[in-house]
């Protein structure tokens, strides 16, 4: 399978070099995009250490008729694993309003929607990564605004049996919700709700997100609810705050350097998914981290960059904290191509 994997991987390249091989309007090439994360960790409170490419992502995108586009991405190791990430077709008559079928990221949140070369830290707070990430098999619509009030409204349905269930048959389909408004352009209000179904039990998550931008500030914040039907599991909380600050650089090997901290933390987290007597259990212990650190940028955001976090860890009891959710130092080289 995994020879398989990295094959078809190696066709779509393929097919990408030969596609601008052929008298094909140039409108309608594909594009190849990739990137790569590698990174080194150090747990300060135990001395365990490692190495990891935390991603190797590649992507084929592009448009096959001016109303009709498509994507499709691989990881060819997400922490080792190979996955199958994007695959979809999408409507597009013009900039206002679109659909799209098939695999994508759900739209929810501002932080979990990231893509790993537009992260600002080594590793992602526990909204992207614990309470609000998802991935599924579905269709959305998605209707924008550039004039007035400018503002993008995305909403769709989809299985939610994730990536590798897609041969189920569902009574009801989970849906997400996504309102973006940029009043100005320095400042963006997220709102979002989301329902997944991914055992026997409903979840339902609400978000609202903020960022602000100016001069060299980057300033955000997330909250994150997640309430499970039928009081099966109490109501989590989560939340994500962080500051960047960008140093340009004139001369030197690195065109700027960005000043980071953060501070996130959620309560006690199940995802759903019932134990042998029927029951949810908790998956994630509550817990509270603070991160700080600096971002060496080689080129210009989110191109080439050097991530160096440390991250503080704050348990309730420290025996509840799992093996990579421990204090740690982390440096990432990222590259986005």
């Amino acid at each position: 399978m995994r020879r398989i994997f990295i094959a078809s991987a190696f066709t779509l390249l393929g097919i990408a070099t030969a596609g601008a091989q052929l008298t094909i309007p140039k409108e309608f090439l594909p594009t190849v995009h990739g990137t790569i994360r590698t990174k080194y960790e150090l747990q300060t409170t135990t001395g365990m250490q490692r190495f990891q490419v935390r991603n190797a992502r590649v992507s084929l995108d592009g448009k096959v008729l001016p109303v009709i586009a498509y994507k499709a991405e691989i990881d060819l190791s997400d922490e080792g694993s190979i996955k199958m990430l994007d695959a979809y077709a999408r409507f597009a008559p013009n900039d206002t309003w679109n659909l799209t079928m098939g695999q994508m990221r759900v739209p929810f949140t501002i932080d979990a929607h990231r893509s790993p070369h537009q992260q600002y830290f080594a590793n992602r707070s526990f909204i992207a990564k614990q309470v609000g990430n998802v991935r599924d098999v579905g269709a959305t619509g998605a209707f924008s605004l550039k004039e007035g009030l400018p503002l993008k409204l995305e909403g769709g349905l989809f299985n939610g049996s994730g990536l590798t269930q897609q041969k189920e048959w569902h009574n009801t389909l989970n849906y997400s919700a996504k309102l973006q408004l940029t009043p100005w352009k320095c400042y963006n209000l997220t709102l979002s709700t989301q329902k997944v179904h991914p055992d026997n039990t409903s979840i339902y998550m609400y978000d609202i997100g903020t960022y602000v931008e100016f001069s060299n500030w980057h300033i955000e914040a997330e909250y994150l609810y997640k309430t499970y039907a039928n009081n099966t599991f109490k109501n989590v909380h989560a939340f994500n705050g962080f500051i960047n600050y960008d140093l340009p650089i004139k001369k030197g090997l690195f065109k700027k350097i960005s000043f980071l901290g953060r501070y996130d933390s959620m309560g006690d987290h199940s995802n759903g998914t019932a134990d042998d007597d029927g029951n949810l259990y908790i998956t994630d212990y509550s817990r509270q981290r603070v991160t700080g650190g600096v971002t060496l940028s080689f080129g210009k955001a989110f191109q080439a960059d050097l991530r160096i976090n440390y991250e503080k860890y704050f348990y309730d009891k420290l025996s509840l904290a799992k093996e990579s959710e421990q204090d740690k130092f982390v440096m990432e080289l990222m590259v986005r191509f």
